[in-house]
């Protein structure tokens, strides 16, 4: 028996059967497959378990991601990359490995990337071929179609825990000391503004999950996110804001930007920007700047200096300020800078927690409070390391204000 071959054919028949003129629920998707299955004579004799994995292949072929799908649910995966239709990699544990799998044709992985983007109101054309877009469980998905990319159309998806990570998980895995940890939380809890930097991969948005954690549950918190990915968990009082691309029904495009002055006016104790890439730098730090302190956000950068030279880049491509004025701005709205990274072993880690000092002739002034060094290689060639107390904060107001100097 030619398996592929016999699940081309049923794929085939069940289209058929299906009027697309209707909405047709699972339950009777998986009817029509299952009576296809028992009407075909190939599949007599064969044994349960490979009915069921046709079974369900047919099913996610057409309602769910395909040949992605099993991948998509296995918690052991964080990220899937498509390279075309024949370059399928998986991360398992900060490793990449190549799957022995293809796609059947290009027309059946743009399939997979419509049903992708349709799921979360976006479009994805020869038009607009870059999209970034996510999955029902949060999971972050970002697309580039062929031509634009030389290969075919790519996938990358980066998958996120079921169950969010905690403070207490971070600790075990040596990301984070114990007194790190609880010196954060007292600047959650204090009103603190928080900006999270660090490289792809580094674990950016899961460290802003677990500082949310820390906020009290009666205050109201708006995130702000190009794509909904933050697990927010036991705030009763929060409104989540994704942005919108415009598409061919005359939908105009809705921005960070656009989406943080609204937030404005919606009475928030902080607002959580999932993250800033360009001109909306400006609008949060106008947030951190106008009464709405404990706001947090984060951005690439390989370094906490880095970042704050980003942020002013990031400023100067929608404003035309004085580098001096921008500077104030940033030091002013911004109160702790925490650094991640990835280490060669691939374990992420808190690399710095820096204190933004007022300016000193102009330039930054950057208080190290902790910095992770790193002590060498244990026999399995994991990176041995600790995260140090290099010193106190300076800018205590809000620690005496809340009761916890």
């Amino acid at each position: 028996m030619d398996y592929a071959k016999l699940k081309h054919t049923l794929r085939g028949k069940v289209q058929e059967k299906l009027d697309y003129g209707r909405d047709w629920e699972d339950e009777e998707i998986q009817e029509v497959i299952d009576n296809l299955i028992l009407e075909e004579e190939e599949m007599m004799l064969c044994p349960v378990e490979l009915r069921r994995k046709l079974r369900k292949e047919l099913f996610d072929s057409l309602r769910r991601l395909d040949l992605l799908q099993i991948f998509v649910e296995d918690p052991s995966i964080t990220e899937i990359m498509i390279n075309g239709i024949h370059n399928i990699f998986v991360e398992r544990t900060g490793r990449i490995s190549k799957l022995d799998l293809s796609f059947e044709s290009e027309e059946k992985l743009n399939d997979v990337i419509q049903r992708i983007v349709a799921g979360c109101n976006r479009v994805v054309n020869e038009a607009n071929p870059v999209v970034d877009a996510r999955l029902e469980d949060g999971s972050r998905v970002n697309v580039v179609l062929s031509p634009i990319s030389l290969g075919g159309s790519v996938i990358t998806i980066r998958r996120f825990p079921e169950n969010p990570i905690t403070m207490e998980q971070l600790i075990s895995m040596k990301s984070i000391t114990k007194e790190a940890a609880d010196f954060l939380q007292k600047l959650v809890l204090s009103h603190y503004n928080i900006f999270i930097s660090g490289g792809t991969g580094s674990g950016k948005t899961t460290f802003l999950n677990v500082l949310s954690a820390f906020i009290p549950k009666e205050e109201r918190i708006i995130t702000i996110e190009d794509s909904a990915e933050l697990q927010l968990l036991d705030i009763p009082n929060l409104v989540r804001l994704e942005t919108r691309n415009n598409n061919v029904e005359g939908c105009r495009e809705i921005t960070i930007r656009d989406l943080i002055k609204a937030s404005l006016r919606m009475r928030p104790d902080r607002i959580i920007v999932g993250e800033v890439r360009g001109a909306e730098a400006f609008d949060m730090l106008q947030c951190m700047n106008t009464g709405h302190d404990g706001s947090m956000s984060t951005g690439h950068a390989n370094s906490a200096e880095d970042m704050l030279s980003r942020l002013e880049s990031m400023i100067l491509m929608g404003m035309d300020l004085p580098l001096p004025a921008i500077r104030r701005q940033i030091t002013s709205g911004i109160d702790i800078l925490v650094h991640l990274g990835r280490l060669r072993d691939k374990t992420r880690h808190v690399l710095e927690i820096d204190e933004i000092c007022p300016l000193v002739e102009g330039e930054y002034c950057l208080n190290p409070l902790f910095v992770f060094e790193e002590t060498g290689e244990n026999r399995e060639g994991q990176v041995e390391g600790m995260l140090l107390r290099k010193g106190d904060l300076i800018g205590d107001r809000k620690l005496k204000e809340a009761g916890l100097c």
